[in-house]
């Protein structure tokens, strides 16, 4: 039996365990940190997560996607909250689809235990790695609980320990390896909104509520507990900024001028944002993500991306996707396998960077706009009308298996269009005549 590593157990590495379990290798999970399930608190990255559907086709493909759909609500659209308090709505899908809301750490601790069910995966924690040599493929560890180097050789490694992969690190050391990593100015901290005394939610859980401000905003994802996980995204530095926001007093003030409709629901917000971390946001863009048949990586440590269009998990399960289609295709060649997988999902990797990065500018500033509601309302109009011409972008993207340099492309065709569109003559009043939809047929 072929025996496979995986270094790193988060997501994308517990779910690559399954399936190549279910290929009926042995695998063998390391993982720096301790177990996950026996921590008092789940540590790590905490956004919620939001699971559209090239996750669920990757965890359908692992038989386990009824077990994850008992741990997530469904969110349908965006709602908008201005600084008066007021909400608008914008749904996420043409017909009603949603995308779900779930714990980053109940969905990493679910898939491990899942992952238990199978007697051919073994999981090794507190495994700190060190060094690959490369000839022989040789992993060393230090065992930090026993602090003793350890070392295991395999047939194949599969680095999925996130955008500070050390396996990545390692393979930056060979020749012609591009890597490069660009941080967002803004940085972002996790608040709460916890549920009522009767244990419901105390806005409407059905919806990603989001708070865009300009040049910063807050988001709040709904949980099981009747609680919602927040997140502000906020500059770094500069005149309103983490580096400036230091005392109590100036949390609350900033929070009752900026957000005044969300702090009667956060009782412990100073406690919070004091008590939480900044963190930061990094895109990560490396080639080739392999290293001839011996070594790949996959999810964040080879295409880390910010969070703003709900696909960092999702893009690396799709990953798993890829790679066990791609596996029943080669039949046994990893050489061609690795090799394959590493240049044809690369710009679909580069592309959902893009969008990503993009989507940060249109849920805090333009979210708001009564321009770009208008393009949206446009967009789902013709899109009703002619659903064989137009699929609006963020439909190709969250409820769909159109690669997503393939979505990219589109959408600046589409944007293209929609410029036009949107410069003709009064068109706030007169948006839903026929003769706006001509256009576009013209147009396309």
């Amino acid at each position: 039996m072929k025996k496979i590593a995986i270094v790193g157990a988060g997501l994308v590495g517990s779910l690559q365990a399954i399936l190549m379990a279910k290929k009926g290798y042995q695998v063998d999970v390391f993982e720096r940190r301790p177990d996950l399930r026996k921590a008092d608190e789940i540590g790590g990255r905490s956004i919620n997560l939001a699971l559209s559907d090239r996750g669920w086709r990757a965890l359908e493909l692992a038989g386990i996607s009824d077990e994850i759909k008992k741990m997530s609500l469904p969110m349908y659209g965006r709602k908008m909250h201005d600084v008066e308090g007021n909400l608008s709505d914008l749904p996420y899908g043409l017909n009603g689809e949603a995308i779900y809301s779930v714990s980053r750490g109940g969905l990493n601790q679910k898939l491990m235990n899942l992952a238990d069910d199978y007697p051919n995966i073994t999981y090794r924690f507190n495994r700190k790695c060190l060094d690959i040599d490369l000839k022989s493929n040789t992993i060393s560890f230090l065992n930090t609980e026993e602090n003793k180097k350890e070392e295991y050789t395999y047939d194949q490694i599969f680095g999925t320990d996130g955008a500070f992969s050390a396996v990545r690190s390692r393979l930056q050391k060979t020749p012609m390896f591009n890597y490069s990593q660009e941080y967002l100015s803004h940085g972002y901290k996790e608040l709460v909104i916890p549920p009522n005394e009767d244990g419901t939610h105390r806005i409407a859980n059905d919806a990603l509520h989001i708070w865009p401000r300009g040049e910063f905003m807050m988001i709040a994802l709904p949980n099981m507990d009747g609680s919602f996980t927040c997140t502000l995204f906020f500059p770094m530095k500069g005149e309103l900024s983490f580096d400036t926001i230091k005392t109590e007093e100036q949390v609350m003030d900033f929070f009752q001028k900026t957000f005044p409709d969300a702090v009667p629901h956060m009782p412990t917000l100073v406690e919070d944002y004091f008590e939480n971390p900044t963190s930061t946001l990094v895109t990560v863009r490396c080639s080739p993500w392999n290293y001839d048949d011996k070594v790949l990586i996959l999810g964040d440590a080879s295409h880390a991306i910010v969070p703003f269009y709900g696909q960092g998990m999702n893009s690396g399960f799709e990953d798993c996707t890829v790679f066990h289609n791609m596996y029943n295709e080669m039949e046994g060649d990893w050489d061609k396998l690795f090799e394959t997988f590493s240049t044809t999902r690369k710009p679909d990797a580069d592309a959902i960077a893009d969008l990503a990065l993009y989507n940060y500018i249109e849920m805090r500033d333009l979210s708001g706009d009564p321009d770009f509601l208008l393009r949206k309302k446009i967009e789902k109009k013709f899109a009703k009308l002619h659903p064989d011409k137009w699929m609006p972008l963020y439909s190709e993207v969250t409820f769909s298996h159109i690669p997503y340099s393939q979505a990219l492309k589109g959408g600046e065709e589409k944007n293209r269009i929609m410029e036009k569109v949107m410069q003709m003559d009064n068109i706030h009043e007169n948006w839903d005549k026929p003769e706006v939809m001509d256009k576009m047929l013209e147009l396309l």
